[in-house]
């Protein structure tokens, strides 16, 4: 700030110097001017200026101020900043990975602070050999859409080849895996345990315990906090590729946090859940500078979309909000195929208005509805006019946010008793998957009240805290 206060010194002196100046050019006036014209005060003018002068100095003080407080939260922000796994790697010269082959699980989220790409860092790396490239669902570079099939190919950028783990096979085959010593995973997970990289994960780490490579897992933040733990456990017969761990639906830990505890505690046990619990060798590179407390928007890092419909760093948790209600087809438009995926609850028989009202008089905590007219351009609304509530969360850890999408279906069976979500929707067999369990829809839609449900949904949460505790490697 010196040139703010050498601006300041200057100003004084300049001012200083125009009073007499202006002084002794009406005492010359004065001279010429018949007596009836009033000689000027200087006294006046002298205190006048000195009024602006104090004016001009308390006006730039605040702005020294002000740039002094920008400056500090700054430094703040600086000092608070998360540093991923690939940076703390690269800050170790690639402890673990030199003079080895590597293999790549990655995608677009996997990037540093510049947005470098970990395939470009790895294939660069002095002493590093980076040998081939695994692509989960939405691909290496996420060129594929949710759901589709992931092709192998050659990577343009690299030349090297890319093996498709969410395809004809979700389990990299012993054929993929040869020639590998370490296997690297770098991808940004959402926090919740229907999202496919996690299950991902534990079949990369299935394949690679059986092949005796060793794992390295990237870390990254988890966009919903290290707070929020919510949903019940998957039941036995439920276990699937969108329930692949006997965990809550939120786990509140990282993705290093999570391979640890299902590495250490024999919840890797295949997509049925009922295969020998797998154990590789395991190593976590940690983030620097996160703290459990933080939403992703805090951590400093961009936010690089990990699937089309997850755009924003808020976008996981509405996708824990409406994402399970998504799951009942011919239901509600949740925004996918407008510019709020899961942000919204919408139908073009819905009055919003009502809908809003009834919403409200729940008192829910922490969440608060506003109704919106809008048109779709993609799905089965496209091009109709939809009603319905947008949600905002107004006190994130006080809101059960995977209950609001309960809330909004117990609100559309009271309003509309014709449109009741499990009388209407042509399938519920995912529903039931994502759930962990058929315990929700079969007492649900007895009386479609969430009450009914709640203690069940609950009933984990504090068994899983005390078990996951000792794999935290953050506080």
């Amino acid at each position: 700030m010196r040139w703010v206060l050498n601006y300041l010194v200057a100003a004084c002196l300049m001012l200083a110097l125009l009073v007499p100046v202006e002084a002794s050019a009406a005492s010359r006036r004065k001279k010429k001017q018949v007596a009836a014209v009033p000689v000027v005060n200087t006294d006046s003018l002298i205190a006048a200026r000195a009024d602006s002068l104090a004016l001009c100095l308390a006006d730039s003080l605040a702005a020294v101020k002000a740039d002094s407080l920008v400056a500090t939260r700054m430094e703040a922000r600086a000092a608070q900043e998360v540093i991923p796994g690939i940076e703390v790697l690269v800050s170790r010269d690639f402890a673990g990975l030199k003079g080895k082959r590597v293999g790549l699980v990655t995608n677009p989220t996997g990037v540093d602070r510049q947005l470098h790409s970990t395939i470009d860092i790895l294939y660069h790396a002095p002493g590093v050999e980076l040998v081939a490239l695994y692509g989960p669902e939405h691909g290496v570079r996420g060129d594929a859409y949710a759901g589709a099939e992931v092709k192998d190919f050659k990577d343009p950028v690299t030349g090297l080849p890319v093996h498709s783990i969410y395809g004809a096979t979700r389990k990299p085959t012993q054929e993929m895996l040869k020639g590998i010593d370490v296997m690297v995973y770098d991808i940004q997970d959402t926090g919740i345990r229907s999202y496919t990289f996690i299950s991902s994960l534990g079949l990369v780490m299935e394949a690679c315990a059986e092949a005796g490579i060793e794992v390295m897992v990237l870390d990254r933040p988890n966009p919903l906090g290290g707070l929020k733990v919510e949903g019940s456990y998957v039941e036995p017969g439920f276990h699937s590729f969108v329930s692949q761990y006997r965990i809550p639906y939120l786990y509140g830990l990282t993705v290093g946090e999570l391979a640890l505890l299902i590495n250490e505690e024999g919840l890797n046990c295949g997509q049925n859940g009922k295969q020998t619990p797998a154990h590789c060798q395991l190593t976590v590179v940690p983030m620097e500078g996160w703290k459990r407390e933080m939403l992703y928007p805090e951590t400093g890092l961009p936010w690089v979309l990990p699937s089309p419909n997850i755009p924003h760093p808020t976008s996981p948790g509405c996708c824990a909000s409406a994402g399970i209600c998504g799951e009942l087809y011919n239901f509600l438009n949740i925004g996918i195929g407008y510019t709020l995926p899961f942000e919204v609850f919408g139908a073009t028989w819905v009055d919003a208005d009502r809908l809003k009202e009834r919403l409200d008089s729940y008192g829910l905590p922490g969440v608060e509805f506003r109704a919106i007219h809008y048109k779709p351009f993609a799905g089965s609304s496209a091009g109709k006019m939809v009603q319905g509530v947008q949600y905002f969360y107004t006190d994130y850890l006080a809101a059960d946010i995977t209950l609001t999408q309960f809330y909004v279906m117990q609100a559309v069976a009271e309003l509309w008793p014709t449109k009741k979500a499990f009388e209407v929707a042509s399938r519920v067999g995912l529903f039931d998957k994502v759930c962990g369990s058929d315990y929700i829809r079969t007492t649900f839609c007895k009386r479609y009240k969430v009450e009914d449900i709640a203690s069940f949904w609950r009933k984990d949460v504090a068994d899983f805290c005390r078990l996951s505790e000792k794999y935290k490697l953050y506080r």
